[in-house]
């Protein structure tokens, strides 16, 4: 059975973490299967937004512990090889020119954590907690946590979650800036479809470019990324996205992206 399942439906992919009996911890496999799966999804034309989510009752516990203490002596190169393939997902997601909707269903941990906060727009049911996890088993962040968490939260918030191990209910993840809504357990998929018909809908190649903008944007300097704006901007322009909407305003009707 594979551990990450993927649904193609209507220009959307949903992929699904699914070892349910396992908390859907990462162990080599899945990491290797959600790499592969992101980036088929990245490169496939026909799909205008991701969404990600977990099996069962939880979203992610993070690394498979116990196939870590079954490596022994080995557990240097295993966790290597582990983040390696892991961050070969994270990136292919993180850079993809389509949105990223995370729908985190229940409790996030350790690379759970990192996953459940990469989405453009992150929904969490109110059942779902966020723990960092990695420093009760004498480990240290992967997954991208240590890079983007500071940069939703900032520095000080980042540093009591990742050093102290502080438990992150759903509602307190609202309050700071770690997901975008909190909603009802039994609306999450209710209202992540509808985000995802919202962004399906919407100009896909402004979208990418805008995600594009919003990573680089944190550490470039004005000037360079004023610069980088004014390209990309002049670029979308001449698109037929732009053509479409422009007209679209003008002559006062919606616009319809996917035809452009």
């Amino acid at each position: 059975m594979s551990s990450v399942l993927v649904r193609k439906e209507g220009g959307a992919a949903w992929l699904t973490l699914n070892r349910p009996e396992a908390g859907n911890a990462v162990n080599p496999a899945m990491a290797r299967e959600l790499a592969e799966a992101a980036r088929d999804v990245a490169e496939d034309p026909a799909i205008r937004c991701v969404a990600l989510t977990g099996a069962g009752r939880l979203f992610c516990v993070g690394g498979d512990v116990a196939a870590m203490a079954a490596v022994g002596s080995n557990a240097g190169p295993y966790l290597r090889h582990l983040a390696d393939t892991l961050h070969g997902a994270i990136v292919a997601l993180t850079v993809m020119a389509k949105p990223l909707v995370v729908l985190v269903n229940g409790p996030a941990a350790g690379a759970g954590l990192s996953l459940g906060i990469l989405g453009d727009v992150v929904l969490a049911a109110r059942s779902a907690h966020f723990t960092a996890a990695y420093t009760g088993v004498g480990l240290s962040p992967d997954g991208g946590m240590s890079w983007l968490l500071p940069r939703l939260v900032g520095l000080r918030r980042a540093q009591a979650i990742i050093l102290t191990n502080a438990r992150v209910g759903a509602e307190e993840a609202e309050q700071i800036g770690m997901v975008t809504r909190t909603v009802d357990d039994a609306d999450l998929l209710r209202e992540a479809e509808a985000v995802v018909a919202r962004l399906i809908v919407s100009p896909t190649a402004a979208l990418g470019a805008a995600r594009s903008l919003l990573l680089e944007g944190a550490t470039a300097s004005l000037p360079d990324h004023l610069n980088r704006e004014a390209r990309t901007i002049a670029h979308a322009g001449a698109q037929a996205e732009a053509h479409e909407g422009i007209a679209a305003f003008v002559e006062r009707r919606k616009p319809d992206f996917k035809g452009a």
